[in-house]
């Protein structure tokens, strides 16, 4: 199964066991990869259904549903402080392999980004490609960038923490290692961290300041670093 290609469907394009191929879909596959009839794919759903399919003409058709057991055991919110340039590209990709549920670009104090509608596309498409790559039953959930205000006073995870790389904090991975179960939110910060007063509103919304180590990590490595310190405490 490794070794078939994966694409990411909507659930409209597949009707009575028949697959409509999207034309990009349609291009990369029969052109690009240059599949002939009756060679095998598999299609996901993003939502956690896997199929094998075949190609039949310029559609696909359905063999068999597939069971796959790739997601964490608990879904993990992460909340992001957008990076300058194209660093967010690089945590939704990294973050998606690892296992995350739903990614929420935040506009902070120091944020600098202003993304426009296609980076929210572009997003969402690494997002499918990165959950195909890694052979995950789920692509992430990727909302509209939010005020960081707005964004922590609507959260309702169990578990709700901010990374902060001054003070001195619990290590997350203390942390998450004494209590782990339902749902996480992590919020990391921007070039130059959080500001004092975001950290009081976040502490106000009941989300707790943690430590992800003794080093100060780039804005692109520290959403990165969480996840991975969450997923591993998860499947150990």
């Amino acid at each position: 199964m490794s070794q078939l290609q994966r694409i990411t469907i909507h659930p409209a394009q597949l009707q009575q066991g028949q697959i409509s191929f999207t034309s990009q879909q349609q291009h990369y596959l029969l052109r690009v990869l240059r599949l002939r009839e009756g060679d095998k794919f598999i299609a996901m759903d993003g939502m956690g259904k896997w199929w094998l399919a075949q190609v039949v003409g310029e559609q696909g058709q359905v063999l068999e549903a597939l069971q796959v057991e790739t997601e964490l055991p608990i879904s993990i919110t992460l909340m992001v402080a957008l990076p300058k340039g194209n660093g967010f590209d690089d945590i939704v990709r990294c973050c998606t392999e690892l296992g995350v549920a739903c990614i929420i670009p935040i506009l902070s104090d120091r944020t600098l980004l202003n993304p426009s509608p296609q980076k929210l596309e572009r997003w969402r498409r690494i997002a499918a490609e990165a959950a195909e790559q890694s052979e995950r039953s789920f692509v992430p959930t990727i909302l509209e960038p939010i005020a960081f205000s707005k964004a922590i006073n609507e959260c309702n995870a169990h578990q709700r923490f901010i990374c902060e790389a001054r003070g001195h904090y619990l290590h997350l991975a203390k942390v998450i290692n004494n209590n782990l179960s339902g749902e996480i939110a992590i919020a990391t910060g921007p070039e130059g961290g959080w500001t004092d007063q975001e950290i009081e509103l976040a502490q106000q919304a009941k989300f707790q300041p943690i430590s992800l180590g003794r080093r100060i990590l780039r804005a692109v490595t520290a959403p990165i670093v969480a996840v991975s310190l969450i997923a591993s405490a998860c499947e150990l």
